[in-house]
């Protein structure tokens, strides 16, 4: 079954890290509202329901502060960088940043789980409160005459801010338990913990993929709600509901708990006097609002920079090539950008690989044509082929990035295993263009020695665009000796016809390949990915492989149990690090 920790373990390792770190949080405070004296008087009101609710809260805090980091854009690519030339940081760690989404994701699960919990578990507290307020000699409490006592406490004491109850007044006569609703949405944790649940509800209800995809603004325009979800945590815990007792001196538990009647007759049994609960949720958010503030900070003010377009390609298989230059632009292969076109809409940002060199004068992406956004660009840049515009008339573009990806690690291994599918191929194809450019330059002093190449594509109309480039390649290293660097494998899935494939058949001796025109000839169907590694494994026995992939999630999901199936940590068999795009 191969060595999976080589893939996996420091990801599981973050994973129970967190998971360790959130089971504290319950059970510390869980211990603290289940065991001290000071909080008795509130538990005896709220029956458990105190000791779970706090202790979801104090989860709900710590997951709110990790929610924003991974979605620090330039914290990753700064956090990436100061790892790539620090020998001390291990790739494994680099290639957990780019895991950044599916954390972001698994924390927004967990704090789904923990808001349940605290909602449910303060609607048992507010229930046991209100009948506090309203019976207090209700079968639910053991001791009618301490939990009256518990009600009036304010009243009793003579101070009208001494009360443990939060629910101080009521009108049974409102139907359908909208009292106890309206006495719970009162305090200023109740209506903040209720925007609080349906802001968030809203947010990870719209951030499907299904609503990402189909419909980007609504999920964009929902998900900067975010801005008042943390305005209502930093706002939901002043209110203090949650109240505890000051004077343990005065008033010991053991000693007053069974005579509420004596309480402030005697100087042993004071009238409790209880304090606000503190908040606390600034403390853990603050620090990543900042953070988050900074980078959406830095992103206006590069999106404000300006770009010109100067050159827009129409290719085939429904592709257009965009070529830009920036001031101060500067990138690594492998890189990718977001860019928006206001002309279209002003919160639409979409991330693209790069797919030029750092070599070339300018910077370009390809584009394929599946979206409404993605038309509607076509058509305003005069690519949809009914009008050529000139450059100058073209419409303004906005630029954020570079960003780091796992690609750009290509660099550090000495043998790699590249796979596109369709339009996946953009990030291999920044990466050969520069290994080809620093070649050309004689700057080809790469660490890299072997490159297996694999692009699944659905129809021949979408080799076009790419061949060109392999072609150069192809030529540039055979030319030098170096044949064997670049390994290429093409496989067309679908897309000939009967008459194609016997026109195919009949060329099949020919030197060059019908489809691409290129030496290596086209395989068709889908590859042997078992076959494959294996091959590739027994070829780089001991060494280190990189495998980089860039396409939709089921291949993904092959291509890393293989890449865990033939890994060998241990012995001469080749060892295969899995590295996903993720935008």
């Amino acid at each position: 079954m191969g060595d999976k920790l080589l893939n996996e373990g420091l990801k599981w390792f973050v994973v129970v890290i967190w998971l360790g770190w959130n089971i504290w949080q319950l059970v510390k405070t869980m211990l603290v509202y289940e065991t001290e004296d000071r909080y008795y008087y509130i538990r005896y009101l709220t029956g458990p329901g105190v000791s779970v609710a706090k202790s979801g809260g104090a989860a709900l805090n710590l997951n709110s502060m990790l929610i924003l980091l991974p979605v620090c854009r330039n914290l990753i690519s700064y956090l990436r960088g100061s790892c790539s030339t620090n020998q001390f940081c291990r790739r494994s760690f680099r290639r957990q940043l780019d895991k950044n989404i599916a954390f972001h994701k698994l924390v927004a699960y967990m704090l789904l789980m923990w808001t349940i919990v605290h909602v449910v578990a303060h609607m048992f507290n507010f229930r046991n409160l209100y009948l506090n307020r309203t019976e207090c000699n209700h079968t639910f409490y053991s001791d009618a005459e301490l939990s009256c006592a518990l009600s009036d406490n304010a009243e009793l004491s003579g101070d009208p801010n001494n009360w443990i109850n939060p629910i101080l007044s009521s009108n049974p006569k409102l139907p359908f338990g909208l009292d106890l609703i309206l006495q719970g949405l009162i305090p200023i944790a109740g209506w903040t913990g209720a925007i609080l649940t349906v802001v968030f509800i809203v947010m990870f209800s719209s951030a499907t993929e299904f609503i990402r995809r189909s419909y980007f603004e609504t999920f964009w325009v929902t998900h900067h709600l975010f801005v008042i979800y943390f305005s209502m945590l930093l706002i939901h815990g002043t209110g203090g509901i949650i109240r505890s007792q000051i004077n343990l001196e005065e008033h010991n538990i053991d000693d007053c708990r069974d005579v509420p009647e004596t309480w402030g007759n005697n100087a042993t049994c004071a009238y409790p006097e209880f304090k606000d609960g503190s908040a606390g949720s600034w403390k853990w958010c603050i620090g990543p609002i900042f953070l988050y503030v900074m980078e959406r900070t830095i992103r206006f003010v590069r999106s404000c920079l300006k770009v010109t377009t100067t050159k827009v390609v129409k290719h085939p298989s429904k592709v257009i090539e965009i070529q830009m230059k920036k001031s101060g632009f500067k990138m690594q292969p492998g890189q990718y950008i977001f860019l928006k076109c206001p002309s279209i809409s002003h919160v639409q940002w979409h991330p693209f690989t790069l797919t030029s060199a750092p070599e070339q004068d300018h910077f370009s992406v390809h584009i394929r044509l599946v979206g409404d956004w993605t038309k509607q660009l076509s058509k305003v840049l005069g690519a949809d082929g009914e009008e050529t515009i000139n450059p100058e008339n073209l419409p303004r573009l906005a630029v954020d990035g570079p960003f780091g990806t796992a690609s750009i690690d290509i660099f550090k291994y000495e043998v790699a295993m590249c796979v596109g599918a369709g339009i996946g191929v953009t990030p291999f194809a920044s990466i050969l263009r520069s290994i080809w450019l620093r070649s050309l330059n004689q700057k080809d002093n790469l660490k890299i020695r072997k490159i297996y190449f694999f692009w699944i594509c659905p129809d021949t109309s979408a080799f076009e665009w790419f061949t060109e480039l392999l072609e150069s390649i192809e030529n540039h290293f055979a030319e030098q000796g170096r044949a064997h660097f670049l390994q290429y494998n093409i496989y067309l899935t679908r897309g000939w016809t009967t008459k194609q494939a016997k026109h195919l058949y009949l060329q099949e001796e020919q030197e060059i390949d019908a489809i691409t025109g290129l030496r290596q000839k086209t395989s068709y169907g889908r590859p042997m990915w078992d076959s494959i590694f294996k091959h590739i494994g027994e070829e780089n026995k001991g060494v280190s492989v990189g495998v980089f992939f860039c396409g939709p999630a089921a291949l993904s999901r092959v291509l890393h149990e293989n890449s865990n199936k033939h890994s060998k940590l241990l012995g001469e068999g080749a060892r295969f690090y899995y590295n996903k795009e993720n935008f």
